[in-house]
């Protein structure tokens, strides 16, 4: 008998229908050889430190570093799970074959592993690797299994993370707690939750202790079009008032214009990051309200395995967009010009090279029916953002003019639209210019239509002279945070850069909504509309902690780095742990050794 394990009742009810197995039996599905059950996520989790030593239950200085000599597992004390593991035992000790069909990610595979330690499992066991959960994905599953020793690594590197947390976590809360803990209060210290925590802390007070500075602009009005002045900030009032001056009653001359056509390439497919960046920024998602909807998605069918940190596509994927596309009925009209020529193969959507478990998110051509509304916010950005991968580049022409009175040179910018492209599919969400108040011209930005202007043309025009005063940097937002997250907390507009960074970004695509939810629940960080801000006690901590390395983003996006090396076969698990046994060690005899504060033993 084949025993197959799922992450979930819904999934492994899936996969017992493409099986054939149809005999429901008390926690797991029968027939066709196969018996299919699964878990309900973490079944196991790694022992409390008082499973290892009797003495560390109590928490004490001078018991710490707590580094047990060999990690274990254990059931989570819950008796639904311990009735569902029980059931998984007993099939496991009777299989021919365990087929693993956790999902298919890092976090996946150390579940299911650690079910089939717990249960013995002595059997061959293979591995189910799929990126949807539709018939045909999941029949081209079954039909491509792998032996469980391709995905060693990917265990390991799990398993590292998991033990890496542990040292960290569990040593530095009790270590900070105990040391600098006021009332018992527990400062709960993490390996990514707290470099989170000091981003946002760091930003709260740059707010805070930011002075504001006046400056000064000098723009004119020429033609209903606003020209600054190429001089930019004036730091010192009377230096502008003076070509005030100057210009005040002279005609303004168009002394020259300039064009230059461009194009703008369609935005790229969406990982889990960029697809809870964009729902924070239009729909006030969190990062856990988007993950939630788009694993829903994942598992009703419509949309590919969400939790990837790729925006690309493999190109097995290519043949199959044609019927992808056609099925996707609710958008014919924008899909018809696709499918009327051939499908483009570009290098920014399809490359084998930039994808490793997983392609970016895609719908998979399942018609969307019994979903939520917000559920179906969240698939139309997905579903515009693969359609609009395959339509031509935007075409515009951006329009420098440049002015001057009295050899006072000004200069406004403006783009025109010349072919749409891919912005025809947002068509109807661009954001109309914004209307100019009473008595106030309109401005001439980077997306103004510029009137037509004749080098050499004058007339009159209308200076301004305003004050201004600088602001302070912004808030976070959870989309502005979790870019931070993704580049190692450096601010990074372009697509291409922030790939490269993304190596050294913090947590994981998976785990940062889960970050971000911790920080609230332990009342470190409160939200004010979209913004983020850090509570006094938040701050307290991050002020409380001293070493610079639990602090640091940096750093923990190195060790990020190595984990993905470890994933790769390209740096040794042993290393990673030994290595944060070491630094674990160091900050325990710092913050032992520091006499500003009595030790509580």
């Amino acid at each position: 008998m084949k025993v197959c394990i799922a992450e979930k009742p819904s999934v492994a009810r899936e996969i017992a229908e493409v099986l054939g197995a149809k005999t429901k039996r008390d926690g797991y599905i029968e027939g066709n050889g196969y018996q299919v059950s699964w878990t309900f996520g973490h079944l196991c989790t790694l022992k409390e430190p008082h499973d290892y030593q009797p003495n560390w239950k109590a928490w004490s200085m001078w018991t710490l570093p707590m580094i047990p000599y060999r990690f274990g597992i254990k059931l989570i004390d819950n008796p639904t799970y311990e009735k569902q593991f029980k059931v998984i035992e007993t099939l496991i000790q009777k299989a021919d074959e365990v087929i693993n069909c956790g999902d298919a990610g890092l976090e996946g595979e150390l579940i299911q592993r650690w079910v089939m330690q717990k249960a013995g499992c002595k059997c061959p066991v293979r591995r189910l690797w799929i990126s949807s959960l539709t018939e045909e994905s999941i029949r081209e599953g079954f039909k491509t299994l792998k032996d469980q020793s391709e995905y060693q690594k990917l265990y390991e590197a799990g398993l590292s993370r998991s033990i890496g947390d542990w040292i960290l976590g569990m040593n530095a809360t009790r270590l900070y707690t105990l040391k600098y803990g006021k009332n018992k209060q527990v400062l709960s210290i993490g390996r990514v939750q707290t470099p989170t925590l000091a981003l946002i802390v760091r930003r709260h007070k740059e707010i805070e202790n930011f002075k504001s500075e006046p400056y000064w602009e000098l723009k004119t009005v020429y033609r209903d079009t606003t020209f600054a002045s190429v001089h930019g900030k004036f730091q010192k009032k009377e230096d502008g008032e003076e070509l005030l001056r100057k210009i005040t009653g002279k005609p303004f001359v168009i002394s020259g214009i300039a064009k230059k056509k461009g194009k703008e390439a369609p935005p790229r497919l969406f990982d889990l990051t960029s697809l809870q960046v964009e729902c924070n920024k239009k729909f006030s998602f969190s990062a856990d309200d988007t993950l939630k909807l788009i694993q829903s998605l994942y598992e009703k069918k419509v949309t590919t395995y969400p939790r990837v940190d790729t925006t690309f596509l493999t190109d097995d994927i290519y043949p199959k967009v044609p019927q992808i596309l056609e099925k996707m009925t609710d958008y014919k009209m924008l899909i018809a010009p696709i499918l009327a020529a051939k499908i483009p193969k570009s290098k920014k959507v399809f490359d084998n090279s930039k994808v490793t478990d997983h392609h970016a998110i895609i719908p998979t051509g399942v018609v969307p029916l019994n979903i939520t509304e917000n559920e179906r916010k969240v698939y139309d950005m997905v579903a515009r953002r693969f359609i609009a991968a395959f339509y031509p580049d935007c075409e515009f022409s951006t329009t420098t003019v440049e002015g001057e009175v009295e050899d006072i040179k000004f200069k406004a910018t403006g783009k025109q639209i010349l072919s749409p492209g891919w912005r025809i599919i947002y068509e109807k969400e661009t954001p109309s210019d914004k209307e100019p108040q009473e008595g106030e011209a309109p401005t001439a930005d980077e997306n103004a239509v510029l009137p037509d202007f004749v080098k050499g043309e004058s007339g009159p025009h209308k200076p301004d002279f305003a004050e201004k005063w600088t602001t302070p940097p912004k808030p976070y937002t959870e989309a502005t945070l979790l870019r931070a997250m993704e580049t190692a907390g450096k601010f990074i507009d372009d697509e291409e850069l922030r790939d490269v960074l993304k190596e050294n970004g913090i947590g994981r695509p998976s785990t940062r909504a889960a970050i971000i939810e911790t920080l609230f629940k332990r009342n470190y960080i409160r939200k004010e509309r979209k913004n983020l801000f850090a509570t006094s006690i938040g701050v307290e901590l991050i002020d409380t902690i001293r070493d610079e390395l639990l602090k640091s983003v940096e750093l923990t996006g190195q060790w990020e780095r190595k984990l993905r090396q470890i994933e790769h076969g390209d740096y040794q698990a042993g290393d990673f742990i030994n290595e944060l046994k070491e630094m674990v060690g160091n900050i325990v005899n710092n913050v032992r050794n520091d006499k500003s504060t009595p030790i509580i033993p």
